[in-house]
């Protein structure tokens, strides 16, 4: 039988290494996922076992230090097979014996550290460099590390090395020439001022990198595999200030022709494959790209080094889409597709794709929420729109003692995430909602060719539970007395949320965003945009794409102030964006009323009139709960969920629907 997919699943060679497909977990930082003394908890090995069990040829963990001496590390912090290494053997030979059950492979990521780039969490602790160069994130002055230093770090990789071996891991990646972190800052230029055998021409400054993987296969023996983590280019502009996509400037990082040149060094220096990417923290929207950078962002600097180097290149960058996978291997682009997001979505997606079954795969919405904004800002790995990532026992599904007929309002995200849920658990729930389509708030906030992935997750939704043959009753409003003559076990109110509202006078011109992102209202050419909050800045954008004179007013004295936290790397790119094309933004200013030309502003400078065909407001939601307060006294088991609860965001709307469906 012929198989659309099955290049994707032929074995592929790392080393002495064969991966059974060619799919690899892309590394993700595994805060969270150790304990206090260095190892892998249950929830870390969980993880990573979990996306073996769902098909991924070979498991890259996150970054894991050897060093917690000149850079020290608060622990609990990653895991590290140089802390205690036989309480690390202990925790990781259950995961890798597991891994192998599933015949796949797992290379453990280990790091010689941050660097420049660590947020400068302790006063105490001055960060280290190659130089003496200011922090990434705060004007501190990092210090150079010693060579007696350096010669530390290359022992504790071997060290490290020889432990993940022990361990059963397959092979070690090295963190990394890539992404500015510390072995790269010894390896830009920009970064590295030394004047010591570690800095000046190419080859010294990639000393450090060639110590390492000399250490490791000292240590280890030659045919232990030895990956990189490798970013060819780096789009720095400026110290802290990245390039757009497209966008015309002089690279002060490594620029491809530099890159091509290094990576043809590193696998000399022994290098067994290397996991191409592009960026630095200084444009931390390449390294994690969001949804505003197109799929597939890799694949031409993928190829670049394909074409330089004779060992197996890896290339991750949004390549969820099975056909531009399949076609990255098609053109000799690379060797290995690279699975990150896409895996923490669903864990499951490798083997969907073998069964056929892509209309089941849960897409990522490269929102960031739930894994790098959950990472930075409280110290744990999650999804947004799966709430089992990285919580897979806790979260283990059990059979309900009785099947419940349950009643559901509301088609968004909230009331399918419930219907799945109880749907699994052996629950009758059904579905009613009042237009002719599920996902509520993603259908409008889809509509940018940049959030295809909110209409992508509406649709899985739709194919899930037509699979779990949930039933869906459209164009159906509800009222409270039909909900008690059908006298449902349990009833859940997910009725969502509306746009708020205000009058400036004559609002013949004032439209809200749904309205006009959904094509019921024709905001003519000239449009200014009420609301500079994260629906207000993407509609913006959106509108400018489409040839648009877009103005941008928020009564903050920022823009996506009020939408903390969301990960820097989207809102980076987002503000960039804004700036790049020329979006005019007003900032602590109001619409005071509309105006025969347009609308007229208070801004800090007085009153300003702004020409204007359409006036759209983003200025939030109301939740929807009418129905739910007239039925609260009259179902004894009633819940509400999502917006209509309490207006937040798709990972909130999912992560309680699924909380609450799990205990009915």
């Amino acid at each position: 039988m012929s198989f659309k997919y099955q290049k994707l699943f032929e074995p592929m060679q790392i080393g002495n290494v064969t991966i059974k497909n060619r799919f690899a977990m892309a590394p993700m930082g595994p805060i969270g996922l150790g304990d206090s003394d260095g190892g892998f908890n249950q929830r870390g090995i969980d993880y990573y076992v979990e996306r073996a069990k769902g098909g991924t040829g070979l498991i890259i963990t996150g970054v894991c230090f050897v060093n917690n001496e000149v850079e020290p590390h608060e622990m609990p912090s990653t895991p590290s097979p140089t802390v205690n290494p036989v309480h690390f053997t202990r925790t990781a030979r259950e995961m890798t014996e597991r891994i192998h059950a599933y015949d796949g492979k797992v290379f453990i990521q280990l790091s010689a550290g941050f660097g420049r780039v660590s947020p400068p969490i302790n006063p105490d602790v001055q960060p280290v460099s190659a130089s003496p160069i200011m922090n990434r994130w705060a004007d501190i002055p990092c210090r150079s590390l010693t060579k007696e230093e350096i010669r530390h770090i290359v022992k504790k990789f071997g060290e490290g090395a020889a432990t993940a071996k022990n361990a059963g891991f397959d092979g070690v990646q090295i963190h990394a020439v890539h992404e500015g972190y510390l072995l790269d800052q010894f390896a830009i230029s920009f970064f590295n001022n030394r004047t010591d055998e570690y800095g000046g021409s190419l080859e010294n400054r990639l000393r450090f990198a060639r110590e390492v993987v000399d250490e490791i296969k000292k240590t280890c023996g030659q045919d232990f595999v030895v990956t990189l983590r490798y970013s060819p280019k780096s789009f720095i502009k400026d110290w802290r200030v990245g390039g757009l996509p497209g966008e015309v400037f002089e690279e002060k990082g490594r620029d491809l022709p530099e890159g091509i040149e290094t990576a043809k060094l590193l696998v000399k220096y022994g290098y067994d494959s290397l996991d191409v990417d592009v960026g630095c923290y200084d444009a931390w929207f390449w390294n994690h790209p969001p949804m505003y950078q197109k799929k597939g962002l890799y694949i031409p600097y993928a190829k670049a080094i394909k074409e330089a180097v004779s060992v197996p290149v890896i290339c991750a960058g949004r390549m969820d889409n099975p056909d531009l996978a399949l076609s990255a291997l098609d053109d000799s682009a690379c060797d290995i597709i690279g699975l990150g997001r896409p895996l923490l979505a669903d864990a499951d997606y490798v083997n969907k794709l073998r069964s056929n079954q892509t209309e089941l795969i849960r897409p990522c919405l490269s929102c960031h929420e739930g894994c790098l904004g959950r990472m930075v800002h409280y110290g744990w790995l999650n999804c947004a729109v799966n709430p089992s990532c990285a919580r897979e026992r806790i979260t283990a599904l059990q059979p309900a003692l009785k099947a419940k007929k349950v009643m559901i309002i509301g088609g968004g995200v909230a009331g399918c995430e419930a219907a799945r849920v109880l749907r699994l658990r052996g629950h009758l729930p059904e579905i009613y909602e009042q237009s002719n389509r599920l996902g509520g708030n993603l259908i409008p906030g889809g509509m940018p060719d940049f959030k295809e992935d909110d209409h992508a997750l509406a649709a899985w939704y739709e194919n899930t539970l037509k699979d779990l043959q949930v039933p869906v009753y459209y164009n159906s409003p509800i009222t409270p007395e039909m909900v008690t003559a059908a006298n449902p076990d349990t009833v859940i109110i997910a009725t969502g949320s509306t746009p708020k509202n205000i009058s400036l006078g004559d609002d013949a011109k004032v439209f809200n965003a749904e309205d006009v992102l959904l094509g019921i209202k024709d905001p003519g050419e000239q449009v200014v945009v009420l609301g500079g909050g994260l629906v207000g800045c993407e509609l913006a954008l959106w509108l400018k794409n489409n040839g648009k004179d877009v103005s941008l007013v928020e009564a903050e004295d920022s823009l996506l102030k009020l939408n903390a936290p969301l990960c820097f790397a989207n809102t980076d790119m987002l503000l960039s964006l804004i700036s790049y094309n020329k979006i005019n933004v007003y900032t602590e200013s109001k619409a005071v009323r509309t105006t025969a030309q347009g609308v007229m502003l208070a801004t800090p400078r007085g009153e300003q009139e702004l020409k204007a065909d359409a006036i759209v407001l983003a200025v939030g939601y109301c939740p929807k709960n009418s129905l739910y307060n007239a039925l609260k006294f009259e179902v004894a088991d009633i819940h509400l969920l999502g917006d209509a609860r309490r207006v937040s965001n798709i990972m909130y709307a999912i992560w309680d629907a699924f909380e609450v469906a799990s205990n009915i």
